[in-house]
């Protein structure tokens, strides 16, 4: 796992550092965004009821870019942590992603062409299940474990710079270490912390600028074994971003996820967040 982990970050690191030497003319783009969100209550003497709460969430989109003649190497990170804390109930995660990937492209015509993919996804904090009466509650997750890792291969389709999609072979790896129910596979006797599953994936992300200040930002990530159809994994991520002012923003996100491997049951994560926002390149 620490091998890894290492490469994805030494990649990502080293194409920082080429994007950041680079001068203006460069073939060279580089974005980093910060976004700050509060959100506080506080109640005294409130005959209509009501828990002080307070409530934050970081979070960092980046993306660097090397775009020449014939090749194309795009890294993109995606960091959100957010805690809330409701009552005299201790903090609790609301939002917690570690999102790293890096497609390299071979450019031989203009709408398909091949590439090679590595990604990796986890969580920067533990996580943890909580009882009915938040009296209990059951550690589930923690850096890296779970920490899922892709390899991929194949074709890639781009007709502008508002939509492209991806189809390849891929190799997918989910790592374990106190938390094996990722990983385990029910239907053997053994406890697995390791699995390996070959198959194929698909990625599409789409742009829409819906209005000057207004635009839709969606990705749909499909992987399959390539056993049965219910086995499918899918990951629909969709976000409106509503642009403010220039440093005040306000985000509305839906994530859709399917995972036979963990749950049999269709998983939907919705944020509504309103915040500061900042580019620092």
């Amino acid at each position: 796992m620490n091998k890894s982990i290492a490469v994805i970050i030494s990649l990502l690191l080293t194409q920082a550092g080429f994007a950041q030497k680079a001068d203006t003319t460069s073939i060279w783009k580089k974005n980093v965004v910060g976004n700050l969100n509060l959100t506080q209550a506080s109640f005294s003497n409130w005959e209509k009821g009501g828990d002080n709460s307070l409530a934050w969430q970081l979070k960092f989109d980046s993306k660097f870019e090397m775009d020449a003649e014939k090749w194309n190497w795009a890294t993109t990170g995606k960091f959100e942590l957010g805690f809330a804390k409701v009552g005299g109930n201790e903090a609790r995660k609301s939002s917690d992603i570690v999102d790293i990937e890096t497609v390299v492209t071979k450019k031989l015509g203009k709408l398909l062409n091949p590439f090679v993919a590595a990604t990796v996804k986890s969580q920067f904090v533990a996580g943890f299940k909580f009882d009915d009466t938040a009296e209990t509650k059951t550690q589930v997750s923690k850096f890296m474990d779970p920490g899922y890792f892709t390899q991929s291969a194949g074709i890639g389709y781009k007709p502008n710079d508002n939509f492209q999609s991806r189809l390849g072979f891929t190799l997918k790896e989910t790592l374990t270490s106190d938390f094996p129910q990722y990983a385990d596979d029910a239907d053997t006797p053994e406890i697995e912390k390791t699995r390996i599953e070959p198959g194929v994936s698909s990625v599409t992300d789409l742009k829409w600028k819906i209005h000057e200040n207004v635009a839709y930002v969606s990705k749909l990530n499909v992987f399959s074994d390539m056993k049965s159809v219910n086995r499918i994994d899918v990951l629909l991520e969709n976000q409106v971003i509503m642009k403010v002012t220039k440093y005040l923003n306000v985000n509305v996100s839906v994530d859709v996820l399917y995972d036979k491997d963990v749950t049999d049951k269709t998983q939907l994560k919705e944020v509504l967040a309103i915040g500061l926002v900042y580019q620092f390149m």
